[in-house]
């Protein structure tokens, strides 16, 4: 089958889950690495603009902050404008990111290095490390 969908999605899992395998020693999934990354980058920010940026569904990412602010990683904000609400990277969080970070960077590098080949063997190649 050549569904060109079929194949962007398996790709999309199978380097999700590389980028899991290496975040999960430290206590993160790749959405909550990204979550994590894009408020060190954007600063605090309101959570419908954070998805947009993240490409998540508002609901997945409400959900998903509540962890993170659990764990103290992130906080609420204040904001000017009562309707939005802020998300801010706590120095927790910052610190959670700088530890998690070289994990990061050795996913991103086995898929940088894996870029040119057929799905397949990217497939095989990321499923074996």
């Amino acid at each position: 089958m050549n569904c060109r969908c079929l194949a962007a999605r398996r790709s999309a899992r199978t380097i999700t889950r590389l980028y899991e395998s290496k975040l999960r020693p430290h206590g993160l999934r790749a959405t909550q690495f990204s979550v994590l990354a894009a408020l060190a980058l954007k600063g605090p920010t309101p959570i419908s603009d954070l998805a947009e940026f993240l490409a998540l569904e508002r609901t997945t990412l409400t959900r998903g902050a509540r962890l993170l602010a659990h764990n103290g990683w992130v906080t609420a904000a204040p904001s000017e404008d009562a309707r939005q609400r802020l998300l801010r990277l706590t120095r927790a969080g910052r610190r959670k990111l700088e530890d998690t970070f070289p994990a990061w960077k050795q996913a991103q590098a086995i898929v940088v290095r894996q870029g040119g080949k057929s799905h397949a063997e990217d497939h095989a190649v990321l499923m074996v490390r």
